[in-house]
């Protein structure tokens, strides 16, 4: 393997091949793309009216992108507690969640290496990605679900076409199920595979275009997995790297005191999550007690200066009408990061004059019934 090109590898450093069919190393870790020296914007393609026009940036040429126009999404002004802050409603993608973004770039590469089966395990958003994605591509797609998600979500993934299952159980008890039937179909894990990193990486490349091709002082954005924390950690990297922006922003993150694995261990100075009794949340999709890529996770955090915030149950509905009455019909899941935001504020994160971007991922309509609840 010529070590100038792009690799994957694994966390006990063993390196595969860019182009090799695979959603973990050898070692049962999560795999990572080696660092890349990211684009200025002279690379931009302007004539691109969706999230490609960066695919410049990706480790690998993507000749046929598996696309439904996802990205470029606004950047809306507005106002939490008296501080200004700018807005990214990432519903505005394609299946109305952010994960579009990680799920066109995966689904390209797995459709150009010829599979034609996937499996995806899902609390609701990733599996509806996924599911149409899947059917974009001409792939078959069955998605593993707690029995407890969203009946919108499940609808989308199965009126997509996707095979359905539901898994008695919490969120963990899915992903479990997920890995265990991995042998009988390939693994398109928003969760495990690489590539869906280099696709939540290029909303920081959105970000800093939106903004006149500056970077912002924070990125707040909610976390479960940690797919997006890190999208936005690699994305700012490579801006650096390619001496498009000074630093990385700040990158915070909000979860809900219910299932908090990773801000426990940052706020206990640790690199990794421990098990612990976690319980159920509004925000459902945060939910995720064992996140696979922790230890990245936290280590991203760290690197920007950033930090974490925790919000209470109670703490949840107030923050659904605080952003639906400047107009922003956000589900749970997302509208924690409006809740955490004061938080940020006393940490001396957030600071008056600064530029912040939060990112709201994804819409109420894909959770009608706790919407319901809520007003």
């Amino acid at each position: 393997m010529d070590s100038t090109e792009p690799y994957l590898y694994d966390r006990s450093g063993t390196r595969y091949a860019i182009d090799e069919s695979r959603w973990r190393g050898d070692d049962g870790t999560p795999l990572m793309v080696s660092a890349l020296g990211g684009i200025t914007r002279d690379d931009v393609d302007l004539s691109e009216r969706s999230q490609w026009r960066y695919r410049a940036a990706l480790p690998l040429k993507v000749e046929h992108p598996v696309s439904l126009g996802e990205g470029c999404t606004p950047l809306l002004p507005a106002e939490l507690d008296g501080v200004s802050v700018l807005i990214k409603p990432e519903w505005f993608n394609p299946t109305a969640s952010f994960k579009d973004r990680g799920t066109t770039v995966m689904m390209s590469i797995v459709a150009s290496q010829g599979i034609t089966e996937i499996l995806e395990d899902s609390s609701g958003n990733g599996g509806s990605s996924v599911s149409a994605y899947a059917a974009a591509a001409g792939i078959k797609a069955k998605i593993l679900a707690p029995e407890s998600t969203s009946a919108a979500k499940i609808l989308q993934s199965r009126i997509h076409g996707a095979e359905i299952e539901l898994v008695p159980g919490n969120r963990t008890a899915t992903s479990d199920e997920a890995v265990r039937q991995a042998g009988e179909r390939f693994y398109a894990s928003h969760n495990w595979h690489p590539f869906f990193l280099q696709g939540t990486k290029l909303l920081a490349y959105e970000i800093w275009e939106d903004l006149g091709f500056t970077a912002p002082d924070n990125v707040v954005v909610p976390a479960g997995a940690g797919s997006l924390v890190l999208g936005c950690f690699i994305g700012f990297t490579e801006l650096v790297a390619s001496g498009a922006i000074p630093r990385v922003p700040r990158i915070l993150v909000a979860q809900p005191e219910n299932c908090s694995p990773l801000a426990e261990a940052f706020a206990a100075g640790r690199t990794e999550t421990t098990n612990g009794d976690w319980k159920a949340t509004l925000a459902e999709g945060t939910s995720i007690a064992r996140p696979v890529r922790d230890r990245e996770v936290l280590a991203a955090v760290s690197s920007s200066g950033g930090g974490f915030q925790t919000v209470s149950e109670e703490q949840i509905p107030p923050a659904v009408r605080t952003l639906a009455a400047q107009g922003f019909y956000a589900e749970p899941t997302s509208s924690i990061v409006a809740a955490a935001f004061p938080g940020f504020v006393r940490q001396g994160l957030i600071r008056s004059g600064e530029t912040t971007v939060m990112v709201l991922t994804g819409s109420g309509l894909k959770a009608a019934q706790t919407m319901a609840a809520i007003a």
